[in-house]
């Protein structure tokens, strides 16, 4: 079964709506691993509409699972994470009027920029995935620039309006799933996945962890943030 990685970014937006110290995301972290995730992923934008520095230091010392810290390849942000050195970043595309991560990086196009991206992360001895569309291109060039593992993105599996174009979608990250483990590369997914759809990609055997996030907070809204983590496993596990 995939591992759960939960996203609190929406935590921190919560907290920054009114300008306050609450709710802490660092509370949501701690509540999340007691309620068995397998780690915890925040996103540093480059606009901090969010998530602070702050949040990311403390996070790496109090998390006891694992910490993913979502990027872009941008200067500012990559030496903050060298010098953090959270478990894993996982580079992602961002636009600063999107409201989330629209889409997967292009690596074909940015290889030579990812790649020395890629290289002074992992010198820091933190493992670096890259964000991609389920597309075959994007994974053997995200493997050439020695990326350690993948993030699928799941969007359009998610966003799919007829069970056929689901089903299609289903293929595409089964395909990229099977070719990253025949590369050697670790396989994560994620976007958009909610209470609804996650059980047909937890099923796929060659994906070790799902980022999910959203959906669960929005749960938690109405059940608390342990009830949600576990009731996303136990969806996972069936």
């Amino acid at each position: 079964m995939a591992d759960l990685m939960v996203n609190i970014d929406h935590v921190a937006t919560l907290r920054e709506a009114r300008g306050t110290n609450y709710p802490d995301p660092v509370h949501a972290a701690l509540t999340a691993e007691m309620a068995g995730a397998s780690g915890i992923i925040v996103h540093l934008r480059e606009d901090r509409r969010h998530i602070k520095d702050r949040d990311v230091a403390i996070l790496k010392d109090v998390i006891k699972t694992k910490l993913n810290l979502e990027m872009a390849a941008a200067p500012e942000i990559v030496a903050i994470a060298c010098d953090i050195k959270p478990d894993m970043v996982t580079l992602v595309p961002e636009k600063r009027k999107e409201l989330t991560t629209e889409g997967g990086l292009d690596v074909v196009k940015l290889s030579d920029r990812l790649a020395r991206v890629v290289e002074k992360v992992k010198g820091k001895g933190i493992q670096v995935s890259l964000f991609i569309d389920p597309v075959q291109t994007q994974i053997e060039m995200a493997h050439r620039i020695h990326a350690d593992m993948i993030e699928i993105h799941t969007g359009a599996f998610s966003d799919a309006q007829s069970e056929r174009a689901k089903q299609g979608e289903l293929k595409k990250i089964v395909n990229v799933a099977v070719r990253g483990k025949e590369l050697g590369l670790g396989v994560n997914a994620g976007h958009g996945l909610n209470y609804h759809n996650v059980k047909e990609v937890a099923a796929i055997q060659e994906i070790d962890e799902l980022s999910i996030g959203h959906s669960i907070i929005a749960r938690a809204v109405f059940v608390g943030l342990d009830r949600a983590v576990i009731d996303m496993i136990a969806l996972m596990k069936t």
